[in-house]
C-alpha cells in the first residue's frame, strides 16, 4: 500500500513538471481569458463528471475571487442548472446539452471553454462548434492526444498523459494558473498568501 501511495504521488509529480513545457501556452490562455473579461465578455465553462467540477470551480474562483480583493468576473458553469440541462437532454439528446446554452448565450467577443480528459466528450465538443459558429473564442483542457476537442479550438492546453486521474489534476493546477495570470493581468496588485475571509478559509 505504501509503495502504492508512493507511485502515484511520484506519477502526480511527473505530470507537473511537465506541465512547465506548456508554460507558454498556459500564458497565451490567461492572457486571452483577461481580454476578454477587460473588455466586456463573458467566459463559459463546460464539461463531465470530474470535468463539470473543474468547470464550476473555475468559474467560482472567477465570480468569486482567487488571491486577490478585486471586481467579480462574468464566468458561468454550464453544468450547473439541472432544469436546463434535463429539458434539453430530453428534447434533444445529451449531446446537445451544452452547444444549446452556447447558442443562448455566447456572442461574439466570449470565451467559451470544454474541459475533456480525452478530447472526445461529443457534447462538449458539440458546445465548442456551436461556440465557434458564435464567434467566441474557443479553449480546450484536454489530455492524451486532445482528442478531437484539441482540433476544432482555437487554443488547447493538452495534458500528455492517459490517465484521468493524472490529467485531472493537472488541470486543476492549470485553472488555478489561469485565474492567477488573469487576476495579475487585470488587476495587478499585491497577492495576499491568505486574504482574510477567502472562500475556504475560516471568517475573521
Amino acid at each position: 500500500m505504501k509503495e502504492r501511495i508512493k507511485a502515484i504521488l511520484r506519477e502526480t509529480i511527473s505530470v507537473h513538471e511537465g506541465l512547465i513545457e506548456l508554460g507558454p501556452l498556459i500564458e497565451k490562455v490567461g492572457r486571452s481569458l483577461a481580454e476578454v473579461f477587460a473588455a466586456g465578455g463573458s467566459v463559459y465553462v463546460m464539461g463531465n463528471g470530474g470535468s463539470a467540477a473543474d468547470a464550476q470551480h473555475l468559474a467560482g474562483e472567477m465570480v468569486g475571487r482567487f488571491l486577490m480583493e478585486r471586481a467579480p468576473l462574468p464566468c458561468h458553469a454550464l453544468t450547473t442548472d439541472t432544469s436546463v440541462l434535463t429539458a434539453v437532454a430530453n428534447d434533444y439528446g445529451f449531446d446537445s446539452v451544452f452547444a444549446r446554452q452556447v447558442d443562448a448565450f455566447a456572442r461574439q467577443g466570449d470565451a467559451v471553454i470544454g474541459i475533456s480528459t480525452t478530447g472526445n466528450s461529443a457534447n462538449v465538443n458539440a458546445g465548442v462548434e456551436q461556440a465557434k459558429k458564435r464567434g467566441a473564442l474557443t479553449v480546450g483542457l484536454t489530455g492524451g492526444s486532445g482528442g478531437r476537442l484539441a482540433e476544432i479550438c482555437d487554443v488547447a492546453i493538452v495534458v500528455p498523459v492517459n490517465q484521468t486521474p493524472r490529467v485531472q489534476e493537472a488541470h486543476g493546477t492549470i485553472i488555478h494558473i489561469l485565474c492567477d495570470l488573469v487576476e495579475q493581468a487585470m488587476f495587478g496588485q499585491t497577492i495576499q498568501d491568505t486574504p482574510p475571509g477567502r472562500h475556504d478559509a475560516p471568517a475573521q
